[in-house]
């Protein structure tokens, strides 16, 4: 990225020479993230960030047949999109949100008999960003297509983790983000079927072949060319290094912390994920006191950081208010060492034991 932070900062939608350089690095970054997705690189549009692309997917496909005024979601979704259903209905749409069942996973029956003439578009994430479960998308998929429904995944927490080829899979939009696999934060990208009819969200100029107005972020879009090259090397790591780690940890919280429980699918998740519940301690109160101990993990979402309310995600899942309210998501990567798991297991049982003893009224060590 450094060159063009410095040098070279021409405009890659300019006509003059020092612009046109800049352009075959954006040029390059595109084909880059499309051979991470296995499509072609005009399937690529870049955004700003995964909200932008989840809402660009979602806005375009309603645009297509103002008529058709029903979305078909599920309970699990990330805020990007469930928040943005709700907006949806608060200005006339229908909104179907499917069921999860106790390891987060949907009933594909229920998506068929949800999806109607009227139905202008499904959108079910790839990967749950809490509890790492994987969907059913390839099935999911075959059902929009035989309903002749436009299909949208969500797939932001998958995307560098596990292989996607979206060649493969009947599907019209695809969103990813850049900083889930290494990339800065604020450049992200969607996938947009070539026979799939698009219309902008960000309407202004010509860049992106007409897709999205806005003069494009080239370091960053280099960046996210970058990170998608490197995680495409490296995903034999997530099953050989990553996934083992994951397990050793969660293994050892499970036997050795009475009241931990695993949240999701204990199979059918992400490599990385780990969402546990601990039972008798706050999550908030957790956070704190480990985060004073250099272990940082989160109570759900990152974007939802603060609030007060239970995870959507886990009640969602049948999950009680309490279990949801005593839940930690822990996050592994390829550079997460065996010792850095060594030292959390240490910190991890000793804080829980602690923050029990306070919330009886006795403070230990």
């Amino acid at each position: 990225m450094l060159p063009f932070l410095r040098d070279q900062y021409g405009n890659p939608s300019s006509a003059y020479s020092f612009g046109k350089r800049v352009a075959q690095a954006v040029d390059r970054a595109r084909e880059q993230v499309a051979a991470l997705l296995h499509c072609e690189p005009n399937e690529i549009l870049f955004t700003s960030c995964g909200t932008e692309s989840n809402n660009s997917a979602i806005q375009s496909a309603l645009m297509l047949d103002p008529d058709r005024k029903h979305l078909v979601t599920s309970k699990v979704e990330h805020s990007a999109i469930k928040k943005h259903a709700e907006s949806l209905a608060r200005r006339g749409y229908e909104i179907t949100s499917l069921d999860v069942d106790s390891d987060g996973l949907i009933d594909l029956g229920e998506l068929e008999r949800a999806i109607r003439p009227e139905t202008a578009l499904v959108s079910l994430m790839w990967a749950n960003n809490e509890t790492g479960v994987l969907s059913p998308i390839a099935e999911a998929a075959d059902i929009c297509r035989s309903k002749g429904t436009l299909f949208h995944s969500d797939a932001i927490q998958a995307v560098g983790k596990v292989e996607i080829d979206v060649s493969a899979i009947p599907v019209q939009f695809v969103s990813l983000s850049g900083h889930k696999f290494h990339a800065p934060k604020g450049v992200a990208a969607l996938y947009i079927n070539r026979k799939t009819r698009f219309n902008p969200f960000l309407i202004g100029g010509s860049q992106e072949s007409g897709k999205r107005g806005g003069t494009e972020n080239t370091p960053y879009i280099v960046g996210i060319g970058k990170a998608a090259e490197l995680a495409a090397a490296h995903f034999a790591e997530e099953d050989r290094n990553v996934k083992p780690l994951r397990d050793r940890f969660e293994q050892h919280l499970l036997k050795v912390v009475p009241g931990a429980q695993r949240n999701g699918h204990p199979t059918n998740r992400l490599p990385n994920t780990s969402s546990l519940a601990i039972d008798g301690v706050d999550s908030e109160g957790m956070l704190m006191l480990l985060d004073k101990e250099g272990v940082c993990c989160s109570a759900g979402s990152a974007c939802t950081s603060g609030s007060l309310e239970a995870s959507h995600v886990l009640k969602a899942m049948g999950f009680s208010n309490e279990r949801a309210r005593g839940s930690l998501r822990f996050s592994l990567s390829r550079f997460t060492t065996s010792a850095e798991i060594d030292q959390a297991l240490e910190i991890i049982p000793r804080a829980i034991e602690k923050l029990r003893s306070m919330s009886q009224g006795v403070l230990v060590g």
